[in-house]
């Protein structure tokens, strides 16, 4: 699992670096807002229509080489992207990087649930931990090495990519073994598919997506109406993305152990308060609130990742990309319509829609059913 953590960790660091990219080349490129936002859509439309195409290419094929590539191209296109001369050369490098994201997703979460075991969700959870992390350093890391030294500073990513991949071959064989032993146990098992049960997770998927994408896109921005400084806006969504870390991780054995629905429903309920106590509140309750909403909200991203491969035990990986690619697909065209609702009407009306989104999708999440493989709880002890 240290392989695939630490692979994990490079694709989404090079994916979290974008904003910080995009800050340096805005002057140097003279980019207005607009052609800002489409880099960033450029690069999660790639990856969110990669995952599950890659997904069901893994399903049918042996597609372990995917995951060096995959590290390898995100951690190449990002590093290369603050070098662009060009509009479209930017466009092409992050598409890119954004194409390796998507290709490493689906067969390392594939893999991620072969080595788990029985403990699933806390496989997956420590996974995606590896993911959060890259995602919340992604932009500190790049800030600081292209303030240091200039469009050279994106080079810096190469660094973590180059070890991402070299640890992935170095166990290129052990984990070629436990794709095979994990896809010929889940043929052996021969679980029907539910498609039904996997559209409704995704439609829970999508509602939390929207105060996710709500979240990392205007967290620093409501900072800076409030008042505060910049780096202080910037500081806080930080703080929001190791709370999501800090909460994925909680969120895995809890879910083994009470399950991914009853754990996934807690969180999306528990998550329109504290975002209502951000919205409403100011300094430190504010700060407190929205460092709690994140964990919250990031907590879920495994848990629905390892329901979706319940849902649909025959297409694990392309269960997988779904999961993944929907939500990063939806939420950037949520956060372009909350960022119209920001210009049109006013920033709080935005974030009061993402404080309803997630409470949505508890909504959802109550038709699910209740995982059967749980294990038993003790009896109590006779008095």
């Amino acid at each position: 699992m240290a392989d695939l953590w630490v692979g994990h960790l490079a694709a989404d660091l090079a994916s979290g670096a974008l904003p910080a990219v995009l800050v340096f080349l805005k002057p140097a490129l003279h980019l207005s807002y607009t052609k800002a936002g489409a880099v960033v859509l450029a690069a999660t439309v790639t990856s969110s229509v990669a995952q599950p195409l890659f997904g069901h290419w893994s399903d049918k094929h042996t597609t372990t080489w995917l995951l060096p590539v995959g590290i390898a191209s995100a951690a190449l296109g990002t590093s290369f992207s603050p070098l662009a001369h060009s509009y479209l050369v930017l466009l092409v490098l992050v598409s890119i990087a954004g194409l390796g994201v998507g290709v490493f997703h689906p067969e390392a979460m594939k893999l991620a649930r072969h080595v788990s075991g029985e403990r699933r969700a806390s496989g997956m959870a420590l996974f995606q931990t590896g993911g959060n992390l890259g995602i919340a350093f992604g932009p500190l890391v790049a800030g600081f090495a292209l303030s240091a030294t200039g469009s050279r500073g994106g080079l810096v990513f190469l660094i973590p990519g180059a070890l991402g991949v070299a640890l992935i071959l170095r166990d290129f064989g052990p984990l070629g073994h436990a794709r095979r032993a994990g896809h010929e146990q889940i043929r052996h098992r021969e679980a029907p598919d539910r498609p039904a049960l996997f559209k409704l997770l995704l439609i829970a998927i999508g509602l939390r997506s929207v105060a996710y994408y709500g979240l990392f896109t205007f967290v620093p921005l409501w900072e800076v109406a409030q008042g505060h400084s910049k780096s202080y806006g910037t500081a806080l969504l930080s703080c929001v993305l190791f709370g999501g870390a800090f909460g994925t991780l909680c969120a895995g054995p809890l879910a083994d152990r009470y399950g991914s629905k009853l754990v996934l429903t807690a969180s999306l309920a528990a998550s329109p308060v504290l975002l209502l106590v951000f919205v409403l509140a100011n300094g430190t309750l504010s700060a407190i609130a929205v460092t709690l909403a994140g964990a919250m909200i990031v907590s879920g991203f495994g848990l629905t990742t390892v329901l979706g491969q319940e849902y649909l035990p025959s297409r694990i990986a392309m269960a997988s990309g779904m999961t993944v690619g929907f939500a990063m697909g939806l939420g950037g065209i949520a956060a372009v319509l909350l960022g119209v609702v920001a210009d049109t009407v006013d920033l709080r009306v935005a974030l009061l829609i993402t404080a309803v989104a997630p409470g949505l999708g508890a909504l959802a999440t109550l038709y699910l059913p209740r995982e059967p493989h749980l294990p038993a709880r003790p009896a109590p002890a006779a008095a």
